[in-house]
């Protein structure tokens, strides 16, 4: 049986390790096993941040329909109350974006559902 000789395949891995490690600072973009090591992390953080990143977007679009209900006499949970009530269902990035870019048809869908309540 021929000897297998894995200079290639090692080399490939520690290419594309080395790769993903472009611009980090330090041995860490060039020394494979400090790279390896930051590499993994990384994945690690931009796994778990995919999912963080949902959170904080929906966090964002509860105070700005927080701040523009405000503005009209109500607070956020008694509005989303009244939404729900009267079947309206817009979810809370179309609100948010009409808060802030269209305010008077926000202000309007506000009057609306003031008087359905």
């Amino acid at each position: 049986m021929a000897r297998v000789k894995r200079g290639v395949t090692t080399h490939a891995r520690h290419k594309k390790v080395l790769k993903m490690a472009k611009g980090y600072r330090g041995r860490s973009s060039t020394c494979f096993r400090s790279a390896i090591q930051r590499v993994e992390k990384a994945l690690l953080y931009a796994y778990r941040d995919r999912r963080v990143k949902k959170r904080n977007f929906r966090a964002l679009w509860i105070q700005r329909i927080n701040a523009a209900v405000r503005e009209l006499g109500l607070t956020y949970s008694t509005f989303m109350n009244m939404l729900h009530k009267s079947n309206i269902e817009i979810d809370r990035k179309v609100l948010a974006d009409l808060a802030m870019n269209q305010p008077e048809s926000f202000k309007s869908l506000v009057d609306s559902v003031k008087k359905a309540a």
